[in-house]
């Protein structure tokens, strides 16, 4: 009877046993970073591959059974990414005005992104940059031109219609005014034409709605993108 009363105190008394949980939560964390560290310096396609490994060894649900991933949030930025934006930012200077002003640089999963309003490059309607433009282009060009990053040059418009004698579409108005920026990185500034590719997207990857005269302008852009490793050896999405 003694002996009993004795081994439920001696287990009663143990309150510490959350600690090994615990300390093998720590544990697990420690490693986590760790690798994280590790793998710190090498090339961005294993960084990719471990960062897909994770999402997908960390995949879980919610309380209503969608999918989530507990890091979804990561993205690569390498010390190249960071030198290349610095840089960008200081040469372009006081010519960022943010999205509403018509002049931003921002990060997205493809690379850095130098979004460019129309009105600051091009007259209504037409392709031919404007001497005003130079600024703009001749800063991101200088920037860029000794960095290896592949620079796809991406034309975009409104919704609105165009046929005039030049273009019969807004795909032709987008691909020819990516085209003729492309055209004056390499003419103008010397930047190695393999890094270089034109595409034009039309309306159809507006980034505000066009139903108003502020999204429309909003729409309305040539956008530098700055590819980061990875996504320079695929093909635009």
């Amino acid at each position: 009877m003694d002996m009993n009363r004795k081994r439920r105190e001696e287990e009663h008394d143990n309150v510490d046993r959350w600690m090994v949980s615990y300390a093998d939560f720590v544990t697990l964390l420690f490693c986590f970073f760790t690798a994280m560290y590790a793998i710190s310096n090498v090339d961005t396609d294993k960084l990719g591959k471990f960062v897909k490994s994770m999402r997908s060894a960390f995949k879980a649900s919610d309380t209503n059974g969608n999918a989530f991933s507990l890091i979804e949030g990561i993205q690569i930025v390498t010390p190249l990414d960071a030198e290349i934006e610095s840089d960008l930012r200081a040469a372009l200077g006081k010519l960022i005005s943010g999205p509403k002003g018509g002049i931003e640089i921002k990060r997205d999963s493809r690379g850095i992104v130098i979004s460019v309003a129309d009105k600051f490059l091009f007259e209504p309607g037409t392709a031919k940059l404007r001497e005003a433009a130079r600024p703009v282009v001749d800063a991101a060009a200088s920037a860029l031109k000794e960095f290896p990053n592949m620079i796809r040059i991406e034309g975009h418009t409104d919704n609105t219609p165009i046929n005039n004698d030049e273009f019969s579409s807004n795909w032709d108005l987008s691909a020819k005014r990516a085209i003729n920026v492309s055209k004056y990185f390499v003419n103008a500034h010397g930047v190695q034409p393999e890094r270089i590719s034109a595409i034009g997207y039309a309306e159809y990857k507006p980034i505000a709605p066009n139903s108003t005269a502020d999204g429309r302008a909003r729409n309305r852009r040539v956008d530098i993108v700055v590819l980061n490793e990875t996504e320079g050896k695929k093909e635009p999405q």
